[in-house]
């Protein structure tokens, strides 16, 4: 028997969309709900029980239009050139997304709240194998998950974002992120216009699922 409403459970996870043209930049969010937010993000689980993850809650102006710039010089001709080649190649839904990304592109610094999260670093090798990686990841990935899940619980879009990590570094000098902190997203945060977000198409299961081997 399911110990959770199936109904609720499924629409949450099916819905929870990557939110950049219903963000609404004019309606403020309260700190009070970021931190409930992130206080289920602590909740996911960590490689080893290390909990290594670190956020940075962005509210002030100026340092969101610092991120903005930051975010736009990391994206450099990467959104305008894969719009151009989806246009070209008549794929619909990539165009729409590289319109959609664009906008954000364009507009980040308006999101009212930003976060970056993080994970430490200061444990790794100095060249750290592939594995090591996919664990490291493994132990942030799934607390950003939840912190965009609860999000749109409340009525709050985001999307996870990783385009100024080209230009990390200037994020970490803008924001004071020791060298032992490493950057993985940035998620910009705001209420959504409308709350009415649908299943998006995906490839049937069937085509991508693998049983006993490849």
């Amino acid at each position: 028997m399911p110990i959770y409403d199936l109904s609720i459970t499924n629409a949450l996870l099916s819905t929870t969309r990557a939110v950049r043209k219903r963000l609404d930049f004019d309606r403020p969010v309260s700190k009070d709900i970021i931190r409930a937010c992130l206080q289920l993000a602590l909740q996911a689980p960590t490689g080893a029980n290390r909990q290594g993850w670190r956020w940075i809650v962005i509210t002030d102006p100026e340092k969101r239009k610092a991120m903005g710039e930051i975010y736009r010089r990391g994206a450099g001709t990467y959104l305008e050139d894969g719009q151009r080649d989806a246009d070209a190649a008549g794929a619909a839904q990539d165009s729409r997304v590289y319109s959609s990304a664009r906008y954000l592109a364009e507009n980040i610094q308006k999101a009212p709240v930003h976060v970056i999260p993080c994970i430490a670093v200061d444990h790794l090798p100095a060249d750290p194998p592939r594995y090591i990686w996919a664990g490291l990841m493994g132990s942030i990935m799934p607390a950003v998950w939840s912190f965009q899940l609860a999000l749109r619980a409340r009525g709050l879009g985001s999307t996870f974002t990783t385009l100024h990590l080209r230009r990390g570094e200037e994020a970490a000098e803008l924001l004071g992120i020791p060298s032992s902190i490493m950057q993985v997203g940035l998620v910009p945060v705001a209420y959504t216009i409308g709350t009415d977000f649908k299943p998006a198409q995906r490839p049937p299961l069937d085509d991508i699922t693998h049983w006993e081997q490849w």
